[in-house]
């Protein structure tokens, strides 16, 4: 079997515009805005067993495959334990074992079943969201597989997609991508205060470009139906100059609707102390996001039915930034104090104070 083939398919879907979008899709856009996690979350919006396999495709997951179906009632059935073990927590049995894995979505979504299992399921879906990222790193350990072996297979995965918005004709004026070179990898590392490699997120770094500001959220928001699952942005790793979540809502004004059902309330943004990055511009603006990448190893694992292995997970995670920006703020950026050959000069003059410890001032230039 090709390995290739066991990649799951992903549906093409229609672009999105902004006034089609509802509640469900705000709550998903929010998540990237602001660098939130659905374990905040109070309920799912699915509506439909397919757009549940859709999502599932997106995290590389194919239920219609024993193996895949097999892993993911594993990694249920770990949840369910740790609950009830844990909390003596009572997981209704229907939900402990569903006759399908999309019927926990759709339980958590309030679609099906009796209000009672939104709750119990939407508490099972959280604990599983961060088991399946505990096995996905544990696999990663194991493998033996390189930096540059995940970031070619991040590569093409995140240019196909980009090649596919390139034939729909969309509102992209750039679509490209970057990895650190090892010296840039090291500078950051000392301008950092933390440094540890793995604190560096943007080895793999991919920049998008819209033709205006406008297209900047149904962009966005295909990236979560065709590229990765919108759970799956790293929290706390956003930094959003660009497109305040109040803001969105003013220049929308048909999300005032959903403004009382929000997980969070509208203000929750403005209470928080997000830092800046301190070697950009005062006036810079961008949008920077961190996605935890899922991938399926295949190529590095036995073929399913010849897989031995106690725990059978395929599917690792690899950190990927992504920077999204219209054409005129990416001109913008470009002038004055926020040109990126004053950012580096800045970030060089920090790891070298840092290197001598007070004992050598860098040179004026």
């Amino acid at each position: 079997m090709k390995v290739a083939s066991l990649v799951p398919q992903i549906p093409d879907l229609p672009v999105r515009t902004v006034a089609e979008m509802g509640l469900r899709e705000l709550e998903r856009l929010r998540l990237i805005l602001r660098g939130g996690s659905v374990i905040d979350w109070r309920r799912m919006h699915f509506q439909s067993r397919d757009e549940v396999d859709h999502f599932l495709r997106l995290c590389q997951i194919d239920t219609s495959r024993p193996y895949d179906e097999a892993w993911a009632r594993t990694v249920l059935g770990d949840a369910v334990e740790y609950l009830r073990k844990t909390f003596d927590y009572r997981v209704a049995e229907v939900v402990a074992q569903p006759e399908e894995i999309h019927d926990l979505f759709l339980f958590a979504s309030g679609v099906k079943g009796p209000p009672k299992y939104r709750r119990i399921a939407c508490i099972v879906l959280k604990v599983m969201h961060v088991i399946q990222h505990i096995e996905g790193r544990d696999l990663l350990f194991r493998l033996a597989v390189s930096e540059a072996d995940l970031a070619n297979l991040v590569m093409s995965k995140v240019l196909g997609v980009a090649q596919d918005i390139k034939a729909k004709g969309l509102p992209v004026v750039e679509f490209a991508h970057s990895i650190k070179t090892r010296d840039s990898l090291v500078t950051k590392l000392i301008a950092k205060k933390e440094t540890v490699a793995a604190q560096v997120y943007d080895r793999t770094r991919f920049r998008i470009i819209t033709k205006s500001r406008e297209d900047i959220l149904p962009i966005l928001y295909l990236l979560i139906q065709r590229l990765f699952p919108f759970n799956f942005v790293v929290p706390g790793q956003t930094d959003n100059s660009l497109m305040p979540f109040k803001t969105v809502l003013a220049e929308n004004p048909h999300f005032e609707h959903f403004a009382a059902q929000l997980h969070l309330d509208r203000d929750y943004e403005a209470r928080e102390d997000p830092a800046a990055n301190q070697f950009s511009g005062n006036t810079y603006r961008a949008l920077n996001f961190v996605v935890d990448m899922p991938l399926r190893m295949d190529g590095f694992l036995p073929a399913p039915e010849e897989d031995n292995r106690p725990r059978k997970g395929r599917i690792v995670f690899t950190l990927v930034e992504f920077q999204i920006v219209d054409e005129e703020t990416s001109l913008l950026n470009e002038e004055g104090d926020n040109a990126h050959k004053l950012y580096k000069r800045r970030q060089k003059r920090r790891v070298l104070r840092r290197l001598a410890r007070g004992l050598v001032v860098p040179k004026r230039k």
